[in-house]
C-alpha cells in the first residue's frame, strides 16, 4: 500500500513539474512575441519605402531630411524661412515662431486619383488639417478657399466633441462616418486619404471616417448649405496640390507616401 501511495505522490509530482514547465514555456514565447513587436515597433524606419511598396507604385513625398517637393502657398520663395521645418525626421511646423513666415505648406505636384498615407500628431490642444485639390493660384489666397480638409485633432482641444470637426472628418461638412479617435497627445496617428474619379474617403487609425463624392449633386447640396457657401470654388476640382495647414499650433508630419490610381 505504502508503494502504491509512493507512486502516486510521485506521478502527481511530474504532473505538476510537467504543468509548470510548460506555463514557463509559454510565458517565455509571449515574451519573446511582445518583445518583438515592442522592437519592430521601436527600431522601424520611418520615410523609407520597401521593395515591394516601389513595385506597387509608392512614392514618399518627404524624404525625411529636406523640404524638397513643398513650397508655402503662393509663396514659394520663402519656405526657407517659414515657420516648417525638419526636425528629428518629421516636418515641424514651428507655429509660435513669430520671426518665421507663415502659411501652409503645399506639394509642388498636383494630384487626381491617388492614395495618401501619412503619419501625425498635434501638439497639446493642437488644431490643423490636411487638405488635397488646393487650386494655387494668386486669385485664392488660402489653401481652404478650394481643397476639402481632412481634420487633425488632438484629443484634448474642445472641439473633439463636435461633430463636424472630430478629428478624421470632412471638416465643416460631415460628421465621422465611424467613430475613431486619435491617439492621446504626444503618439502618432495614421492617416490615409483615397480619391478615384472624384470620389473621397477619410480613414484616421485605420478606422473610415468621411465619404463623398465631388462629383454627386448630393456634394453640391451640402457645400452650398454650410459656411462655404460663399466660396465658389470650393470643393468642385478633383485634381489639385496637397496641403499641410499651418494654423496657430505645432504639428509633425512622417511617412507621408503616395501612389497615383488608374
Amino acid at each position: 500500500m505504502t508503494i502504491s501511495l509512493n507512486r502516486i505522490s510521485f506521478s502527481f509530482l511530474c504532473f505538476l513539474l510537467l504543468i509548470f514547465s510548460c506555463k514557463q514555456q509559454e510565458e517565455k514565447a509571449k515574451f519573446k512575441i511582445e518583445r518583438s513587436k515592442e522592437l519592430a515597433i521601436k527600431n522601424k524606419v520611418h520615410n523609407q519605402l520597401l521593395d515591394i511598396e516601389k513595385e506597387q507604385g509608392w512614392r514618399l513625398l518627404f524624404d525625411g531630411k529636406t523640404l524638397d517637393g513643398w513650397h508655402l502657398f503662393n509663396k514659394p520663395d520663402s519656405t526657407s524661412f517659414s515657420a516648417w521645418e525638419v526636425k528629428d525626421g518629421a516636418i515641424y511646423c514651428n507655429a509660435t515662431d513669430e520671426s518665421r513666415v507663415f502659411g501652409d505648406l503645399v506639394t509642388n505636384t498636383e494630384f487626381e486619383n491617388f492614395e495618401l498615407q501619412f503619419e501625425w500628431q498635434m501638439g497639446l490642444r493642437g488644431n490643423g488639417g490636411v487638405f488635397i485639390n488646393v487650386q494655387e493660384t494668386p486669385v485664392y489666397r488660402a489653401t481652404y478657399e478650394t481643397g476639402p480638409e481632412y481634420q487633425l485633432l488632438d484629443p484634448e482641444h474642445s472641439d473633439t466633441n463636435t461633430p463636424m470637426k472630430r478629428p478624421g472628418c470632412l471638416w465643416g461638412l460631415y460628421p465621422q462616418t465611424n467613430e475613431a479617435k486619435a491617439n492621446p497627445t504626444g503618439q502618432w496617428n495614421t492617416a490615409k486619404i483615397v480619391q478615384q474619379d472624384g470620389q473621397i474617403q477619410f480613414y484616421l487609425n485605420g478606422i473610415l471616417t468621411a465619404e463623398a463624392d465631388l462629383t454627386s449633386p448630393e456634394w453640391s447640396k451640402t457645400v452650398a448649405e454650410s459656411n462655404f457657401r460663399d466660396r465658389p470654388a470650393f470643393g468642385r476640382a478633383t485634381q489639385g496640390k496637397i496641403a499641410l495647414q499651418n494654423w496657430y499650433f505645432e504639428s509633425w508630419f512622417r511617412d507621408i507616401k503616395i501612389r497615383e490610381l488608374r
